[in-house]
């Protein structure tokens, strides 16, 4: 077993009786399904669809816990509060911290649900170092990460692989951001999106990527001779540049 605390997240508590319902009412997936104990990964989004955050929604069989990217979770927060209003529900911080790791699960840990080589998450006292070259991981399989690939009020989740990485549920009712991230779905097809790509050299993350004089996308986490990039795919053809790296789509 290979464990690590996630020092980068925030543990946030859910209480009372609509806290359930009031996520429902606001993210991509449903939660309404979550077991207790459970773990689903979803997304808060604008009203015109774009993303806001990503999080773990956590039902422990005690507790409901969001895990936030800690980066956005103040601002994340702010935005529940916003929609609040007269529900019965609590919003605080939780002293527990986040471990995640790969190999033999510990007992009341959860399969990390966007990929099965992300492993798993378990939620209580701190794990050791970080031992694990989670970019490695995430560059293989093309999972997207908040402040990296996933840019608040930029970015659109089906264009970074929610639907791949089970983030999104087109069955559910209504949340923020529906109606636009279901017509990307049933009447559009993407024609940009995040994607894998061999890179030669290296670039600075964010760096353009140039197809001859056109620019065709961005490049961001990079890994053994790979990356991620974000890619319009009617230009991302032969041999691109994203500074003095040479990228090519696989």
């Amino acid at each position: 077993m290979t464990g690590e605390t996630a020092t980068d997240r925030r543990l946030v508590a859910l209480t009372g009786a609509d806290a359930l319902p009031f996520l429902q009412g606001l993210v991509t997936n449903d939660v309404l399904r979550l077991a207790a104990p459970g773990l689903v990964w979803t997304a808060l989004l604008t009203p015109q669809g774009k993303y806001l955050a990503d999080f773990f929604v956590v039902h422990t069989g005690d507790a409901l816990l969001l895990d936030l990217p800690g980066a956005l979770a103040d601002a994340t927060l702010r935005r529940l509060m916003m929609y609040k209003l007269r529900a019965d529900v609590q919003i605080g911080e939780s002293p527990l911290s986040v471990t995640r790791g790969l190999g033999d699960a510990p007992e009341g840990a959860f399969a990390d649900p966007r990929h099965p080589a992300l492993g798993w998450r378990a939620y209580g006292a701190a794990g050791g170092p970080a031992v694990v070259d989670w970019d490695a991981i995430r560059v293989t399989h093309a999972i997207p990460e908040s402040g990296i690939e996933l840019i608040a009020n930029d970015s659109y989740i089906l264009e970074m692989g929610f639907e791949r990485l089970h983030g999104v549920d087109f069955r559910k009712g209504c949340y923020v951001g529906q109606e636009v991230t279901a017509r990307m779905k049933h009447k559009t097809e993407l024609r940009k999106g995040l994607a894998r790509v061999r890179v030669e050299g290296a670039a600075p993350l964010g760096t353009p990527v140039m197809a001859g004089e056109k620019e065709a996308g961005t490049l961001y986490t990079q890994s053994g001779g790979h990356g991620l990039a974000w890619l319009r795919f009617d230009r991302a053809e032969g041999v691109m540049r994203a500074g003095e790296a040479i990228v090519t789509a696989t």
